[in-house]
Order: C-alpha cells, then structure tokens, then sequence
C-alpha cells in the first residue's frame, strides 16, 4: 500500500502557491510562541542541527523557552497583543537574526491565516499549513460547509455569515435548544458557551464574542445542536508537499472542563477496531478536501453511537504527545521534514499502534476556589525523572515567575504503557511523586480525577468533571499515625540540616542527652480542620513519637529529597518539602498537604472578608454587569475580568444595594485592589 494521496478540488486554490517558495530546507528556526510549547519545538530542532531563535515579553525576560535558544529577542509589554500577537514584530525579529522559518506552535497565532501570509510574503517559510488551507479549515463556519460537501457527518447547526442577534437567536430556535455558542475562530474552549433556553442566548452570545474577540481578534460565532453526555473523538493527521496524507491514530479527549481539555489518551478506550478504522477514514477524507499539508487534527463528537464532525485544528494539538508515544513518531520532526519539502517517511500502512498513553495537564491554579489561576515565583519546582515510561514537557524551571498575562499551563506529564491500567498507574505515580511550590496547582485534583473509578472503567462524557467537581475538589483526608509522624520527623531533619555548622546547636545531638528526657509538641491540620496533635520525646534512649497513648520508636535517616522513616520498627521513604509552616508530605498512603501550626512561630492568617469585591489576581476589567444604585440579589454579576486569557466574573457576596464602582472596562488592576462597594439591604 502506497501512503494515502490525494487531490481533491474541493477547495482550489488552497496550496496553489509555488511550493519552492512556501516549502524549502532551512537552517534557523524562529518559535513564535512561549512556554512548553516553545521549550518542545526548540529542543527537537537543535536536535535536527538547527539554530533555533526565541522571541519574548518583557514578563518573560527570563523564561525557560528564552534560555534554551541559541538567541533571543524581545517582541514588546507583557500584553500578548503587544508581543506574542504582534506579526510585525515577530517578522522584524526573524529578520534581525536571520530565520528562515517560523514554527507558531500552538495558541497566539498559530492559526491566524494572514500570519502565515505575512510569512510567505516575507520570504519566509511558515511551518504549517498555508494560509488558503487555514482559512478554509481555521474557520469552524467555513469547515463545516466544505465537510459537508465533501460528505463528512456533521452536527445540525447554523454556520452562516450573518451575525445579527436575530438570525442568531432563529438558527438556536430551529436547531432547538441545548445549543453550543462558540467562536468561528480559535479553540481551547475560549469563547464557547452551552445554552439551554432561550432567555440565556443573549447574554451567552454577548460574553462569548467578547473572550473570541480577546483571544483571537474574531468574534464571529457559529451554532449547534448540543449534544448530551458527549465523547470528544479526535484524529492526528499529517499531511506532506508531495500529496500523501497520513493518520496517526486518533486520541480521546473527553475529560474537559468548560470546553478545556484535562486528561487526554491514546488510542480511545471507547473504540473498537472497525470504529477506528472508520473515523480515521473520515478525518483523512477531512483533511483531503483542502489538499493538507503539515500537522493538523480533526475532531469529532460521539453521541456513543455516531460520529460527527466538529472542527479542524490546523496546527499541533497541545495532546500531541500522546500520539507520539504510541507510534514512536516525533511529530515536530515531521512538521519540519514537510517545511524542509520532504516526502513523510511512512506509508499509511507502516504506522503502528503501540500500547497505551495518558497525559495530564499542570496548570497553576487553585481547584478548591473554582479553578481560580494562580501567580507567583516557583519556589519548589521537582518533578518526576522521565524514566519508566514517563515523559515531561515543560516550560517552567524552579525560580521561575508565573505571570496573570498568559495561558496558566506549566507543564505536561505523559505517561505510555503496554495496557491503559499501566499507563494511569505510572501516571498517577508520576503526580505523586512531583511537587510544586510558591504557586497553587491541579496535580492533587488530576491525581483525583484519573484514579477515580469511573475514569479507570471509562465510564465518562465531558460533562463528567462538572458532575464530579465536589468529589474531586473535596478536602484531602485526615493523616494517620504515619503522616503526622512523618511531618514531625520533616521539621525535626530540616532543623537539623539548618544546624549544620553551628557548633553549640542542640540539633547536632539530637536524640541523645546525657540524662533525662524532654518533650516537644507538634499540632497540624489539614486545610481549615481540626488540629492533630503528636509529642516528640528525647534524650537519654531512642526518640520516640507519642500520639494519643500510643508511644512509638523512631528513628530518621535523609535520603534525596526527604527521608527514610523507621517507625515502630517499619522503615518507610517519605518526600517532604517545608516552605514556612505547609508542609507536602509524600508516603505510601499518597498526597499530604499539612499546615504546622507553631505556636512559637509568630503566624498571622490573613482573613479577607465575604464581602469584599476585589480583584482575585492582576487582570483587565472586560465588562461592568450593573450599574451603581441597583438592587442585587446574592450572586448577582457585577463585573468580569479577564485573567490568564480567561474570563472571571465577581458577584455580590449578599442581596443589597450597588453602592460604587470603583473601575471601568479596559482598567488594568492588581490584585486585591477593591473594585465595587455593596451595601447590605438588612433583610
């Protein structure tokens, strides 16, 4: 069997560019793009012998993806219209250091067709699609009425030209409600709003035109037919200048929250042999009817019987790397080998699928409040070696700087294995087994999400981590006899290891005195619970830990980033991380995050009151919902900000009176600084 080739007329003029000049070989790289994503592209081209050039903001000035190329310029502010979206400016710097080539990632402009224009007509070679194929593909619109030509299965929905709030309102009417609202442009969930009556349309068209308009400069919208308990499906497609086109199997990406991926796995557990033989004829049929070239992935919905067509995202997916793994395919090679004019080196027929892989999605953000993002300086960073089956992508270090300007994603973990069971096992293993400090993050709650039972027996739609939410966010539970001992033995080894060097400290002969015996006394909680207390006994003899009337013997010995603790004659290796009084615990029974309370430390627990309506992080106000002097009731909007590209609406603590706004759309503000005054109305 040949490789899959095609030319189809479907859409003329998509690649009638001369390919000398849009597919050439190069020899430096420019990323237009930050974070994980530029670290991943960077560290494959210098690999292939390329000199790699990252571009940057003035927020990151000393990002991990701007140390790793061999140079570097700076696009402009921290706003990623001033940086990351500005084409001029990144033309101008690939100018300055003699690139060749443009790699967008994915994200910013990946996707913007008259980019890959500006590319071209720059003389540049712009890895991806050209602009005629990203036009006819990137517009979810324009896509749905060429699929439907070329007989792909779609969702009944309105994909017209006409924006007016009417024709909109009667195209959700016809279709019949629920409905999804979403952006013709873009994707990550951004700009997508389920409706499930009439009376929602308006404001959802309203807030999802505005986050389109934000996040990729077109807020034009495009209805559907909502399809409940849905799978989302989807198939890795790669297409070269020659004409051939491949498959690579498809991923299932059904774990989502607000229409953002979670959890993605490859191949889908949900379908059988002739169902991805299927679907994966479809997505090539897809992708043919635009004569594609360069990595792309076409996305599906499955209503556990059918597919149907939603989307083409012409671009690497940030779920590549699960693909890779289960086919041994380094899929930014390929993007590279198809810009440098090559042929793809396998035929259809020579791609194998082997095993399993699971990837998880770090980001900085604080499940328990709602997801909300999370700033700040990386003081711990430690994650897992990739070793065993795991792999890493990251695009943060330790001392990094987690800034509110962009997508709040810090790394990915994927996890291959010869079955699914494995592969979450060794997933799981790897969350574990990290730890990330000075900023909050998702790892306990992807912990929680891909060991739950139902995910383990792939009992799930989209919708599911919205049903589960409470279970998956509740409060850790309480630590056993192993834990608190084991948070009493961190502080006791961190104190000793401060002592080290000072020579009349009484920590360098802990656990021995000459006579007698002393005490010390340890309390800690978990979150906002009860405390839990546990006494340390030294001197004369072995130490020993008491809890309750329960004496126990102990002794501690470090070992890399923690320690071996013999307890009651059972050795166990705990991870301990102190920052100030939390500690993160790692022992056989899982995940521990303690707080320590001393009573000799001096802490002060800073208490934000319910009704104070301030920013939550820095951000840009987007929208004023009410006006001052209106009657609320208890979770009435007020305003919306928009921070880390997301959008963020604050709401009255009580039923009451407006009383102030204290800013207007387009502020930029900081964190805690009071935007709006209620006053209760006393009922």
């Amino acid at each position: 069997m040949r490789r899959s080739s095609r030319r189809n007329s479907a859409c003329s003029g998509c690649d009638a560019m001369d390919r000398s000049k849009l597919y050439r070989r190069f020899r430096t790289l420019l990323i237009a793009n930050r974070g994980e994503i530029a670290c991943r592209v960077i560290r494959t081209a210098r690999a292939m012998g390329l000199r790699t050039v990252a571009v940057y903001s003035e927020a990151d000035r000393d990002a991990m993806h701007v140390a790793l190329a061999d140079e570097a310029v700076l696009l402009g502010p921290a706003r990623a219209r001033d940086s990351y979206l500005n084409a001029e400016r990144l033309i101008e710097a690939a100018r300055k250091t003699g690139a060749e080539a443009v790699h967008p990632g994915y994200g910013f402009l990946s996707e913007n067709a008259e980019f890959a224009r500006a590319c071209f007509d720059a003389g540049l070679v712009f890895v991806g699609p050209t602009a005629g194929m990203m036009t006819a593909m990137g517009s979810k619109s324009g896509s749905k009425a060429l699929m439907e030509k070329a007989g792909v299965p779609l969702v009944p929905g309105y994909h017209g030209e006409a924006q007016d709030d009417a024709t909109l309102a009667k195209a959700a009417d016809k279709i019949g409600f629920p409905i999804l609202v979403k952006a013709s442009a873009g994707g990550g969930g951004r700009g997508m709003r389920i409706v499930r009556s009439a009376a929602e349309l308006a404001p959802a068209i309203v807030s999802a035109k505005r986050e389109a308009k934000a996040a990729f400069g077109d807020d034009r919208m495009l209805i559907e037919k909502y399809v409940d308990n849905p799978r989302h499906i989807e198939v890795q497609v790669i297409g070269d200048s020659q004409g051939n086109l491949l498959s690579l199997f498809e991923r299932e990406c059904t774990l989502q929250r607000r229409h953002q991926k979670v959890i993605e796995e490859a191949p889908s557990p949900t379908l059988n042999p002739a169902q991805r033989e299927t679907v994966c004829a479809a997505a090539r049929k897809a992708a043919g009817a635009v004569n594609y070239v360069g990595a792309g992935t076409i996305e599906f919905v499955s209503d556990g019987k059918d597919v149907f067509f939603i989307e083409m995202n012409t671009r690497l997916q940030v779920e590549h790397p699960v693909t890779e793994l289960i086919t041994g395919i380094d899929l930014v090679e390929w993007q590279l080998r198809v810009a440098f004019g090559e042929a793809l080196p396998l035929k259809q027929d020579e791609i194998r699928l082997n095993g399993h892989a699971v990837e998880a999605r770090v980001y900085a953000e604080n499940p328990i409040k709602n997801f909300m993002p999370s700033v700040g300086k990386l003081s711990t960073w430690r994650l897992p070696a990739e070793t065993g089956g795991l792999r890493i992508d990251a695009g943060y270090r330790e001392g990094d700087a987690v800034s509110p300007y962009y997508d709040a994603m810090l790394a990915k973990m994927i996890a291959w294995a010869p079955t699914r069971d494995v592969a979450i096992d060794r997933l799981n293993r790897g969350l574990e087994d990290s730890d990330v400090r000075g900023i909050v993050t998702n790892i306990p709650f992807l912990s929680a999400l891909i060991t739950h039972p139902k995910v383990r027996t792939n009992a799930i739609d989209t919708g599911f981590i919205e049903r589960e939410l409470a279970a998956l966010t509740s409060t850790a539970p309480a630590p056993g006899e192993l834990e608190l001992c084991a948070a009493a033995a961190a502080i006791v080894n961190d104190e000793r290891q401060a002592a080290q060097g000072e020579a009349n400290s009484p920590w360098q002969t802990f656990g021995w005195m000459p006579v007698g015996r002393r005490q010390r006394s340890f309390a800690f909680r978990v979150g906002h619970g009860p405390e839990q207390e546990i006494s340390l006994n030294y001197g004369s003899g072995p130490s020993t830990l008491l809890i309750g009337e329960r004496e126990l013997a102990f002794t501690v010995a470090p070992k890399g980033g923690g320690f071996d603790l013999t307890l009651d004659g059972v050795k166990s290796s705990v991870a301990a991380v102190i920052d100030g009084h939390e500690l993160y615990l790692r022992t056989r029974n899982g995940r521990f995050d303690l707080h320590w309370v001393d009573p000799f430390g001096g802490e002060t627990e800073e208490q934000a009151g319910a009704d104070k309506i301030a920013a939550p992080l820095p951000g840009t106000v987007v929208a004023v919902l009410a006006e001052e002097g209106a009657k609320l009731e208890k979770g009435a909007p007020i305003l919306t900000l928009e921070v880390m590209k997301m959008e963020q609406t604050l709401r009255a603590p009580y039923a009451g009176v407006l009383k102030s706004i204290k800013c207007k759309v387009g502020d930029i503000v900081q964190e805690g600084t009071e935007l709006a005054v209620v006053e209760a109305s006393g009922e």
